[in-house]
């Protein structure tokens, strides 16, 4: 079953974290026909997420913070 999360640990793993690259750009990423079709979408929809949020008309961003 498809996985954001995962497809993106496979192909760039901690490569960003590394202290000896001083710059990375992923510029380009085609993934397979097949690959895609693996992938049933969010749980429960955006519509739902801002309702809970109260978040209207603006992206929904988060991140992680990791001590380094």
């Amino acid at each position: 079953e498809g996985s954001v999360t995962n497809m993106f640990t496979s192909i760039v793993g901690n490569v960003f974290g590394f202290k000896a690259l001083r710059a990375l750009r992923l510029e380009d990423l085609r993934i397979p026909i097949a690959y895609v079709k693996t992938f049933q979408g969010p749980p429960h929809g955006i519509q739902s997420e801002r309702d809970k949020l109260n978040k209207y008309g603006r992206p929904l961003l988060g991140c992680t913070i990791k001590p380094k």
